[in-house]
Formats: C-alpha cells, structure tokens, sequence
C-alpha cells in the first residue's frame, strides 16, 4: 500500500530533488506561473535554504537567472510549467552554454501516458535544449518509496555539482508530474540534509604543457590577449606579474576586467582598436598566449586571423573542439594557476623595445581622444568618458550588445576604481539584456549602470518589471534604432532603413512610467554628468535617455581613427 496521497507523492518527490540541489549549495530559485510545475515552485518556497524569485514573463526569468549565477558564481534553478513555457528560455540558454554559466532547468512536464495523442500543453520536452546542454535527466513521475527519492536527491545534489564542473553550463532536469497535483490538505515536508561539501576540480596544468609554453616565449616579443572573463582579482595580479617578467603588452578587451582595479596597468593596452590595423605590419609578435573568450573588438580580430603568430590557448573547460587556423597549443588549465606557473619557470623577458613601441602607440591614441565640443551634441564617446568619472568605486557596468559595447571598447581607457564590466557575450544577442543586468544588480555594488541600445532596450521592456524597489540605473543610447549597420556595407542599400536600421520610433518617456522608472532625456554633453549624478542619488530605478544623432557618432569615430592612423604613421617613419 502507497504511504502517501498522489499530491503528497508529488510534493515529496519534488521535495527530494530541490532538497539535493540545496545540499550542494543551490541558494536561488526562478519561477514562473503555471499548474503542472506547483510541486517544484512549492518545494523551492518550503526549503530554508532557497530563495525564490517569482516572474512572470518566462523568457525574462531565464535571463534574470542567468545574471544571478554570473553574479554569484553559482547554479541557480529555473522552474516552467509543461508546454511551450520553456521554450522561452531558450536564447537564455544558448547564451548560458556559451558562456559557461551554470543554469539548473527544471521543466514540468506530463505524464508519459499523455503523450503522443494531443493531450493538452503537452509536447516532447526530452533534451528541449538539445547541444546547448552539459546534461539532461528524466528521473520520470513521482514514486511513493524512500530508496526512489533518495535516488532523486542525489541525483539533484550530482546535477548542482555537473552544472559547475568540469565544465559549467545549463543541465535540464524533466519532471513529469501525475494529477492530483497537490495533497488534500498542507503535506509536512522533510528535513532538508546537511549540506555536503565537495571540491571542483583545481585545473592545475601540467609541466608538460607549461614547459612547452616557456620554449615558445622565452626571450621572444608576444602579445598576451584577454578576453571576456570573470576571473577577479587573482588573475588580473597573475596576468600583469607575467606580462611585466615577460616584457608583454596585454591586449585587454573591456571584458577582461583588467583594464579597472588596483592591479599593475603598466602593461595594459586598452586603445588598441584605434591603432593596431595601422600598425599591423610592424607588429609582428612570435606568440600570442590568449586567455578568455575572443575579443569585441573588429579590427584586432581582423589582426589575429592575419598574423602567422602562433596562439596558445587557454581553455580550462575544453570546450571547443577546433583550433583556430593560427593556433598550436590549447591548455586545459586555471588561468591564474598557469600564470603563475609559467612565471615559476623565470622564462626570459623580450626586448624591452617590444613593448615599449606598443606603449608609444597607445599614448598616443590616448593623447588624440578628444571631448565633443561640436555645438554640445551628445557623442559616445564622451558619454562613455563622463560615464567612468562618475561611477563610484566597487561599480557594475553591464553593456548592451552591438554598438554599446563597441563603443566601450573604443572609448574606455584605464583606472584605479573597481568598476566590473559584464555583458552577454556568449552568443552577443541584444535579446535578454535588461533582464541580465537586473538578477547582476543585486551583488552588493555601490551603484548598477547598464549601458543600452535602443533596440536592446526594446527587446527587454518586460525584464523591467523585476526593476521595481532597485536602486538602479539604465542609461539608454537612441539613436533611432540599429546603429551598428551605419559602419557596415549595408547602410549603402537603398533598403537600409527598412530592413536593417528598424527605428520603433517609441517614446520610452512611456515606457518608465508603465514600469515606475524615474526618467530623464538628455540632448545635450553637457547635461549627462549631472543627469547621472542626480541619477546615482535617487531611489528606485532609473533610466536616462540620451539622444545621439547617427550620423555625427559615425563621423566623430572615423575622424578619430583618421587621426590616430597618421599619428601612427609619422611616429614609425
């Protein structure tokens, strides 16, 4: 005879499994409405150890998710009801698998005989994610005895750990649920187990593949490139002490978070993307040790498929299954670890000439950024210059994709303040942004500033709703829809506007009072700094709306590249 009533079956069963994702430190929960999942969102909410978010709009959970677990360092749980709900997290997943940010995917799902003859809300959800998961399980209906569920918190407590290592990323776990979905009256849930307490794997390299890296670059002129990456404090001190020993600039996409902190800049380069395919053909690097994910910015990519420079990659997960044309060595390595094992070995510096020469190239792409002071009109770049004099130390910068980014690249330079740069560079979408930025603001930052396009803006209106009782602020660039199409061939098709520019031509005015933003619109330089000041003082959430005029923005960096090319040009004869 069964011990428990289906809906107390359900309960427990659902129980168990949040139970062992808890016991290997799962804190956070996501949920959003639905019947077939209620056991799951009723196990997160009766567990002392969860904190659980409910939100409405599906595929803004995902992304509020993925930016709790990039904040966190940690797997968060995602709850949907059976159907087509879960589908919604998809490009939040997409981004999540690429970006090697742990997701636990929860979906309720029917019975296995509702399927395959039309049931209601009912479709195939096995391996929903396909290739963009580390690993499904399907532990089936709920069974009324305790060797099952004690199988099923393990396999929660294995799932939490699979989601961080070896290689982090989502893992969807379906959880079929029987009607009755809930007991008669209230069930008692168990007591939760201890929490269990079990290591990662250290990533440690291994001699051999350190000693193959130190004959490459001993006493030969390299470049070190970093990436997107979220490795803090003891990398940008293990990075800038072997880029010092060795010489070697390190080339430091925003992303890195190498170019804001205490740390040693001496070495870093940030004003790259205004020089280096000028100066292509005099630098001729021997080696490039890459560390993170490829960088933003176009030019020096452009720069890296060209050179015969041979790369060696540091990729501690193994993820990619290909090397790049040019590359001869892939590491499966902590990157502060092999920093500091690579500079045990006391390799030879290069010529200090070497980096000297890139310095030279870098001031003076430094020296040439100049503040708008044609008729007052708001320019990124100077927007992004009043944006850093701003921002207090221990900051979050999150930027927007396409053009917010880029323009951090070009126009971000260097600083002692702890400001984090985050994006979603994983597969760069503009979908999901707002809602990214929200689940990161809550990490305990002086101040939470997303930089976004209009369109980004757009495509996450929804995620606004979780703004509500936030100190934060959005500054959001209009320049009347897709502004990155202004730099590329297709801004000279006579059907540009209509199929690539896509303007809404919305009032946002609106859209901060349908979601309670405090709101400004700025048209004029000099108006940002005191309307970001104003911003940074207020409480609740707020957003500035600057208005760039397209075509002066495209002008004003052409001009500026210009500018930086002869410059180079005359300083290398």
């Amino acid at each position: 005879m069964p011990e428990n009533s289906p809906g107390e079956c359900n309960l427990l069963w659902a129980f168990a499994l949040i139970d062992g994702l808890a016991s290997s430190g799962v804190t956070q929960a996501v949920v959003s409405p639905g019947s077939r999942s209620t056991p799951l969102v009723l196990a997160c909410d009766s567990h002392p150890a969860i904190e659980v978010t409910p939100m409405v709009d599906e595929r803004c959970a995902a992304f509020f998710a993925l930016g709790l677990a990039k904040q966190n360092h940690r797997p968060v749980i995602l709850i949907a009801t059976s159907g087509s709900a879960p589908a919604h997290w998809f490009p939040a997943v997409i981004e999540a698998c690429h970006s090697n940010i742990p997701l636990l995917l929860l979906t309720a799902d029917r019975p296995p005989e509702l399927h395959g003859w039309g049931a209601n809300q009912t479709t195939d959800q096995q391996n929903l994610f396909g290739s963009h998961l580390r690993a499904f399980h399907d532990p089936g209906p709920a069974q009324d005895n305790t060797p099952a569920r004690a199988q099923l918190l393990q396999l929660g407590s294995d799932a939490a750990m699979h989601a961080v290592s070896p290689w982090p990323g989502p893992i969807q776990i379906n959880m079929p649920f029987r009607e009755p979905l809930l007991p008669p009256v209230p069930a008692k849930m168990p007591s939760p187990i201890e929490r269990q307490r079990r290591k990662t794997q250290n990533g440690i390299a291994d001699p051999d593949s350190v000693e193959a890296i130190v004959r490459e670059i001993a006493g030969r002129p390299g470049l070190i490139l970093c990436g997107a990456s979220d490795l803090g404090k003891p990398f940008a001190q293990a990075v800038t002490h072997l880029a010092e020993r060795l010489n070697c600039p390190i080339i430091a996409d925003p992303l890195s978070n190498l170019r804001f902190g205490k740390h040693d800049k001496s070495t870093v380069i940030s004003h790259y993307d205004a020089f280096i395919e000028t100066a292509a053909k005099r630098l001729k690097p021997s080696w490039i040790l890459r560390f993170g994910a490829l960088p933003v910015s176009k030019p020096l990519l452009q720069y890296l498929d060209k050179t015969a420079a041979p790369q060696l990659i540091c990729d501690p997960y193994q993820q990619w299954p290909k090397m790049p044309p040019n590359g001869q060595l892939s590491i499966s390595a902590e990157p502060t670890s092999l920093c500091e094992a690579i500079e045990t070995r006391q390799p030879e510096p290069a010529p200090a000439e070497w980096l000297n020469s890139i310095r030279q190239m870098e001031q003076a792409a430094a020296d040439l950024m100049q503040p708008s002071t044609d008729g007052d009109r708001p320019f990124e770049g100077s927007l992004i210059k009043s944006l850093f004099d701003c921002l207090p130390n221990e900051s979050l910068l999150f930027s927007g994709n396409s053009m917010p980014i880029r323009q951090l690249d070009s126009w971000s330079a260097k600083g002692d303040k702890a400001i984090h740069i985050a994006a979603n560079r994983g597969v760069s979408g503009i979908d999901g942004n707002i809602s990214t930025f929200i689940g990161m603001s809550g990490g305990g930052y002086r101040a939470s500033v997303a930089l976004l396009g209009d369109l980004a803006f757009y495509h996450d209106m929804n995620g606004l709703l979780a703004a509500r009782g936030k100190d934060l602020v959005i500054v959001l660039i209009n320049n009347n829809g897709g502004g990155i199409f202004g730099y590329l061939p297709q801004a000279t098709l006579s059907s540009y506007e209509r199929y690539w520019n896509t303007a809404t031509e919305l009032d946002f005015k609106q859209t901060a009072a349908l979601y309670g933003l405090n709101y400004q619109r700025i048209t004029r330089q000099s108006a940002f700094q005191p309307a970001l000041k104003q911003a940074f003082n207020a409480k609740g959430p707020q957003l500035i709306e600057v208005m760039v005029e397209r075509d002066y923005s495209i002008k004003r960096h052409r001009h500026y590249r210009g500018i930086v090319a002869r410059q180079i040009t005359r300083q290398n004869g």
